[in-house]
């Protein structure tokens, strides 16, 4: 018997405990080299343990633990190989299906069938829907529903086609989903179910490292937010106009936020302090743009940063964005690449927000909220029109921004987004110039 141990990996330095998330093997399962075996969650990251050997797994670590860097996890058995696991399958499935067996009601199972009903097995017995539409394109009378189901669907007078949704089989919970969808309605008239549950659950390393870092800004900055407003006008306009051009020629679409990006990285050059954090007594100052771009997760919020904005063109921002923001939500992203960004971008809007004070992501010293855009009446030269708006959020540390800076960054910002060909200052081929088309 060979047997080796499966140790947490560092997801970055100074990070000494992870937490195990959840496993994605059960005990004694036979696991494939190189598989993804656990969901492990750090204070900054979510990463993935991988099985170093194929064989049978031995887990050593429950979820929700907390467990050492380096600490052993499971251990693999690699004795035990997945193929002869595979091969004993089939010759088990082959020898159950050579011989016919009775159902607890006397009826003869089929020789294809994988396993004989059993005494257990009665309240998954298969029967016939009986109701179907008299005219619909779809033969419910072939959908099968378990006795449960049938049951549940008859007290709260419910149809076939009410909870069908596609499925070919129903059972109980099926339509009991379909019952809360639909508030529950019962034989005693329109009521819905009354809950009076609650639940109480840990939060995540990731969640409660971000709880700690929210207060810490509310309570070691000076903060404080300017706001303005920005026409969207000319980059919707532009977005239209060149949109299939740059899909055909980059693969990609061209976004809002790429302008976003761009127009900060070159407002940041221009307002160095905007691009500045503190360091003790001393402040450190960039000569580049290394901008987070925040991005909701199902783990919570992530900041992966796109590196030397300032030296990029729209399409790479795009691709680096779409390449950043995947790797976020499917928990696939490093420490690395959320780490050592100087200014961040967020953008509320995509929720619907339309206006609101974003916090400063230590050590950082602002971030720029974007928002939903809406259309307005505007007064442009002296007539009223309407235009699609955004506003625009700068919030800063004042202990190293004057509000001449941050006001100065904001309109800078507004500018070069109102009038997207001066982020070249190029001539007359300014907005092919700028797109690369």
């Amino acid at each position: 018997m060979a047997i080796i141990e499966i140790k947490i990996p560092s997801p970055g330095e100074s990070i000494t405990q992870v937490e195990l998330s959840r496993w994605l093997v059960e005990e004694g399962a036979v696991v494939q080299k190189d598989s993804e075996i656990a969901e492990l969650e750090s204070e900054k990251a979510t990463l993935m343990l991988v099985a170093e050997e194929s064989g049978k797994i031995s887990l050593k670590a429950a979820e929700g633990e907390s467990i050492e860097v380096g600490a052993v996890a499971c251990v693999i058995d690699t004795s035990v190989r997945p193929e002869e696991t595979a091969a004993l399958s089939v010759s088990d499935a082959s020898a159950q299906s050579s011989v016919p067996a009775q159902g607890d009601e006397g009826q003869t199972v089929s020789q294809t069938d994988p396993k004989p009903l059993t005494p257990q097995s009665k309240e998954k017995t298969i029967v016939t829907a009986s109701s179907g539409p008299e005219n619909g394109t779809t033969d419910y009378d072939k959908v099968k529903i378990t006795p449960l189901a049938k049951k549940v669907m008859t007290e709260n007078g419910l149809s076939v086609e009410d909870v069908i949704n596609g499925l070919r089989r129903l059972k109980r919970e099926d339509v009991e989903a379909v019952m809360g969808a639909l508030g529950a309605v019962n034989t005693n008239g329109l009521k819905k179910t009354v809950s009076r549950e609650s639940k109480s659950e840990r939060m995540s390393s990731l969640r409660r490292k971000l709880s700690e870092r929210l207060v810490s800004v509310k309570n070691e900055t000076a903060m404080l937010t300017t706001f303005n407003e920005v026409d969207m006008k000319p980059i919707m306009e532009l977005r239209k106009k060149y949109q299939t051009q740059f899909v055909e020629r980059y693969g990609i679409k061209l976004g809002i936020m790429s302008f976003f990006l761009k127009a900060c990285a070159i407002a940041l050059r221009e307002f160095p302090n905007v691009n500045a954090m503190l360091d003790g007594e001393n402040m450190v100052t960039y000569d580049y743009a290394d901008i987070s771009v925040a991005v909701s997760t199902p783990k919570g919020l992530m900041v992966p940063v796109i590196r030397n904005v300032e030296s990029l063109s729209l399409a790479e921002i795009e691709r680096s964005l779409e390449e950043l923001a995947g790797k976020a939500r499917s928990g696939k992203i490093s420490v690395a690449e959320m780490s050592g960004g100087t200014f961040t971008v967020t953008n509320g809007g995509v929720f619907g927000s339309m206006m609101s004070t974003p916090l400063i992501n230590p050590p950082q010293s602002a971030i720029l909220g974007m928002h939903n855009i809406l259309e307005r009446p505007v007064a442009i030269d002296g007539q009223v029109v309407i235009r699609p708006m955004m506003y625009v959020a700068l919030s800063y540390d004042h202990r190293i921004i004057d509000g001449r800076e941050s006001v100065g960054f904001l309109v800078r910002v507004k500018q070069l987004l109102e009038k997207p060909t001066d982020m070249l200052f190029s001539g007359s081929n300014g907005e092919k110039a700028l797109l690369g088309v």
